[in-house]
């Protein structure tokens, strides 16, 4: 019988009454399917509003070009920067399972108020007269932006509780002692991120045509009320997950250690590393000490009295004594830092391809035939880069370069080396374009000063900006996700993914600081405009474009510095077998 029960239950898993999970009941692809439905939703909404959220405070609530972008940027950034408050509370607090449920209602509380803040002339300023200048127009006031803030806001919150969760419960669903559940973890992630880019997809080309042509609070509702639909469907579910219980948030545990090194800043280090604490009971697995950051090894400095100190479990206070091994996780994440700062700049790059990219498509034709293009849509040209690259990356480079170098693809640093190398290219494509739409906008003269006009030059001559940063895009975040969480420590993982998208969250804030700085910096001529005009043509966006593509060059030489001196990470091995372990060593 007890045969039996081991044979059926998930060793690490437990059913929604706390009971072991039961593998003929419960994960599997079912339970991932009704997880996945979350993603797409939470994609739908997040890049529906982003993709098309630029014209819409540029044409209705009248904000300078610069400011809406600004305002675009800063709510991607900070949707991507709440994953780590999303990620502590599910490990220390909520697990997974609530912290979705939670965030999710959130999510679908924030569209819902902007459909309705799109939908109620009361928080709109009125139409500008046809007659008059951008210029002219009345802007929105303090009560109006409000809403619509909070409207935002919201939904970056939903978007950062649900990111930090849905991809752990979802792998949660699948157990790794399984041969079979285990092939089918692995081709979980290749069908999360098709769900991201479907999700994606659709809402940058339906979603945005409903947009423009049906109305902006339809489009909103229809996401609120898939997002109602998908958490329903999600607590369908709550019989047939297997929930995994919390282990308690690395945050925590490293700032364990940065207080135990504070606190022992002023002890001398010994001479010989083995004198440091470790625990050294029968089965427990270590890193060897390594030299490089010894401050933190401080924390594992043990003076008289610390046999004292010890809790009622036993156990030493972890805010007081850190084991050699908990100081040297420490320092694996520390050694993350360098790849991990020199991977902002793209996210910056990106930031550009759903704000100025998508201003740049508004006055240029869009028209095929009698049909036209949403200038949002363009990115759907984006998306398809991405979809196109995976494939080829895994149909043609996967068995080419297993049949030359005997390895199955790049590895995580070549593929963010390509990523940052192909925004580069993209970026000094967009320069070059766009010094070609403005020089077609001075030769229409009066026909450019309206921002509102359409210049004689087909929009998808952008196609080539989208298409590199899409195909980086597609390389590098692969290629990020693989480095942070295979170099990351074995109980580090989750905070090695908010890290990862931390990336993301910083690249919009640079590109918001950008943007500030050089409004700021270049409006200095007869007209106040400087380079991002409100009416881009008469600005010079393609020398901002240029100031990108240059600190990209530079920050691809600085990542290849930092790059040729990671050294592989080894595992952690038993006592016996303590060797000094190569880490990565620091930029």
């Amino acid at each position: 019988m007890k045969e039996k029960m081991s044979w059926a239950t998930v060793a690490d898993a437990v059913d929604y009454k706390g009971f072991p999970a039961d593998k003929s009941k419960t994960g599997g692809w079912v339970s991932a399917a009704l997880i996945l439905v979350i993603e797409i939703c939470e994609r739908l909404s997040t890049m529906g509003i982003a993709v098309n959220l630029v014209t819409y405070l540029g044409g209705t609530m009248h904000l300078p070009t610069a400011e809406s972008a600004n305002v675009v940027t800063d709510f991607m950034g900070t949707s991507f920067l709440l994953c780590l408050l999303g990620g502590f509370l599910a490990d220390s607090f909520l697990g997974r399972y609530m912290t979705i449920t939670i965030f999710a209602a959130i999510q679908a509380l924030g569209t819902c108020m902007l459909a309705i803040s799109t939908w109620l002339p009361q928080l709109r300023p009125p139409r500008c007269n046809p007659a008059a200048s951008t210029m002219g127009c009345q802007r929105a006031n303090g009560l109006q932006m409000g809403v619509l803030y909070l409207s935002l806001y919201l939904i970056a919150l939903g978007t950062g509780g649900l990111k930090s969760s849905i991809s752990g419960f979802g792998t949660d669903q699948f157990d790794d002692k399984d041969e079979r559940e285990k092939a089918q973890k692995s081709s979980f992630f290749h069908r999360f991120f098709f769900f991201i880019s479907t999700g994606t997809l659709f809402a940058v080309t339906v979603l945005v045509y409903i947009q423009d042509e049906v109305g902006r609070s339809w489009a909103y509702a229809i996401c609120s009320v898939s997002m109602m639909v998908a958490i329903l469907l999600f607590l369908s579910g709550t019989k047939r997950y297997r929930y995994k219980k919390t282990s308690g948030s690395p945050i925590v545990l490293i700032l364990q250690v940065v207080v135990a090194a504070t606190k022992n800043r002023k002890l001398e280090l010994p001479v010989d590393p083995s004198q440091l604490f470790e625990d050294d009971s029968v089965g427990s697995t270590k890193i060897p000490h390594t030299d490089q950051f010894r401050c933190l090894d401080k924390a594992a400095i043990m003076v008289e009295g610390d046999e004292d100190m010890k809790r009622m479990d036993g156990m030493m206070n972890p805010w007081r004594l850190c084991r050699v091994t908990r100081v040297e996780e420490v320092k694996m994440m520390v050694r993350l830092l360098p790849v991990w700062a020199t991977t902002i700049m793209f996210w910056t790059t990106y930031a550009q391809m759903i704000t100025f990219s998508v201003k740049q498509a508004t006055t240029m034709n869009r028209k095929i035939g009698t049909f036209q293009i949403p200038a949002g849509s363009l990115t759907v040209f984006f998306v398809g880069a991405i979809l196109i690259t995976l494939g080829f990356y895994d149909r043609m480079v996967v068995p080419f370069w297993n049949k030359w170098k005997g390895k199955p693809g790049f590895t995580d640093l070549q593929k963010i080396g390509i990523g940052l190398a192909l925004s580069t290219i993209g970026m000094a494509i967009a320069a070059f374009v766009e010094m070609k739409r403005l020089s077609v906008a001075r030769s229409v003269g009066t026909v450019a000063r309206h921002a509102d006009s359409t210049l004689p030059m087909s929009v998808f001559v952008l196609i080539p900006q989208f298409f590199f940063v899409g195909a980086g895009e597609g390389i590098i975040y692969t290629g990020q996700l693989d480095f942070f969480i295979t170099r990351s420590p074995k109980g580090m993982k989750t905070i090695s993914t908010g890290l990862f998208l931390t990336t993301l969250a910083l690249g919009f804030f640079v590109s918001s600081f950008l943007v500030s700085i050089l409004k700021s910096v270049t409006s200095t001529g007869k007209d106040g405009q400087g380079w991002l005009a409100d009416n881009i043509n008469n600005g010079r966006l393609d020398c901002f474009y240029g100031l990108l593509a240059a600190l990209c060059l530079i920050n691809l030489v600085a990542y290849l510095v930092c790059a040729a001196r990671v050294k592989p990470v080894q595992a952690y091995k038993d006592a016996e077998e303590m060797d000094e372990i190569g880490g990565g060593e620091k930029c």
